[in-house]
């Protein structure tokens, strides 16, 4: 082994440690190491990046693969290492071998094992390394697409950007992205969308610094435009974190209109408030809000917006291939307890909705109790849904809605986007 692999390994195994230990975002301490180890090569990060994040998916399944075979102290962790890469196919049994002393044919032969299992629960959980709890609620909620979308949910995500309208067209974009090396084309789904083909690090392109575009997965921004903020509206985005959507929808609104971005979290709207001034939008106002209730100037704004976005906290589920370790750091008791701070924050953004006006409400979670168990649970009288063809008509409609038609349902085994959910409720005047 040569000494640039051992470093990528020991990169890695060292990441790997400090990430199991609460189950934190990987991306964040992957940009701290690179931070730190500045003369890695591209490649290298790559390889390190793509092996953190493999080992993190697939844990349940390569701890599984090892099941019955002992290793003392750090051993274990660098076997964890190994039976990653060979499940993967990037390493043979007898490489593996030859750096520690195992059965690695049996390793190999994982699968074989697992297809035997005859629980479903417990075989899903197993193939495609999630926690029981979880494969249960995929089977319960997706049938016969639960392996699918499990599968998809481990897959590598695209890289895709929303041309920023108010400085650029998605064409145009495409051309200055090709000037600085990187090919595209344009998303399947959303009007502003484009795939980066070229693996790079978007955040450093000069198109990015000019704010020309924002990352954003093409689900999340067909969410903004499902808003579909009439010109010169009033639009409130109650839960704007850093502000993907509340760009989004500024540049749908073309900077007219009045666009609120409320959020509990003030370092994220400050966030929002750099991404603005590099994104060109000033028609925003970044208000930072106490969990249960609205600052009287937000009140001010009671029954009175066209448009009310509730992007609402979730378990992200539908966002595993950007954020693998949260199977991890997720239990099942959650779901009901985000359900009910979901059910809080869209209720509570409810009463700034005009009659004649809609709320949208949208999840990165592909569970029912999380999604249309929400949306029933909110209607009340005054209130209905509101198809999504209403919105966009039948052609553009039918691909992305659920099997009922009634909401927008973005799947990563169907769409290859993150899992998305919205619906539009409609308040009668």
């Amino acid at each position: 082994m040569t000494h640039g692999v051992n470093r990528v390994r020991d990169l890695v195994l060292d990441l790997w440690t400090k990430t199991r230990i609460d189950w934190g975002f990987a991306t964040d301490r992957l940009a701290l190491a690179f931070r730190r180890e500045r003369s890695l090569s591209s490649a290298d990060r790559r390889v390190v990046a793509e092996t953190l994040y493999g080992m993190i998916r697939q844990l349940r399944r390569i701890d599984f693969a090892l099941d019955g075979q002992r290793f003392a102290g750090p051993a274990r962790e660098h076997a964890r290492y190994l039976a990653y890469r060979v499940l993967a196919g990037e390493l043979s049994p007898a490489a593996a071998a030859g750096e520690l002393a195992a059965d690695w044919d049996a390793v190999a032969r994982v699968d074989e094992r697992i297809a035997r299992e005859r629980d479903p629960v417990r075989r899903l959980g197993l193939l495609r390394s999630l926690p029981d709890w979880l494969a249960r609620r995929l089977l319960d909620d997706h049938g016969d697409e639960a392996d699918a979308l499990a599968a998809a949910l481990n897959a590598r995500a695209p890289l895709a950007v929303r041309a920023n309208a108010l400085k650029t067209t998605r064409a145009a974009l495409a051309d200055r992205l090709a000037a600085e090396g990187i090919a595209s084309h344009p998303g399947r789904w959303a009007a502003a969308a484009l795939v980066l083909d070229t693996r790079t690090n978007a955040f450093g392109l000069a198109a990015f610094r000019e704010g020309l575009f924002e990352v954003q997965d093409e689900a999340s921004q067909l969410v903004a435009e499902l808003v579909a903020p009439p010109a010169r509206g009033l639009v409130v985005d109650a839960c704007a974190g850093a502000g993907g959507k509340t760009l989004a929808l500024g540049a749908l609104l073309a900077n007219r209109g009045r666009l609120w971005a409320l959020d509990v979290d003030a370092k994220k709207l400050a966030e929002l408030t750099r991404r603005a001034r590099r994104a060109g939008l000033s028609n925003h106002r970044a208000v930072a809000v106490p969990p249960d209730a609205y600052p009287d100037e937000v009140e001010a704004l009671h029954g009175r917006a066209d448009r009310v976005l509730v992007d609402a906290p979730c378990s992200g589920i539908g966002a595993l291939r950007r954020n693998p370790e949260a199977r991890w750091r997720l239990a099942d008791d959650d779901i009901p307890r985000l359900q009910a701070q979901q059910l809080a924050i869209a209720r509570r953004a409810m009463g700034l909705v005009a009659p004649g006006g809609r709320l949208v409400y949208a999840t990165c979670t592909v569970l029912r109790e999380e999604n249309q168990a929400v949306v029933e649970r909110l209607l009340r009288p005054g209130w209905e849904v509101m198809r999504i063809a209403e919105i966009w008509g039948n052609e553009r409609a039918a691909p992305v809605a659920d099997s009922t038609g009634s909401f927008l349902a973005m799947l990563p085994h169907r769409h290859d986007t993150d899992g998305f959910f919205a619906a539009v409720l409609y308040r009668r005047s």
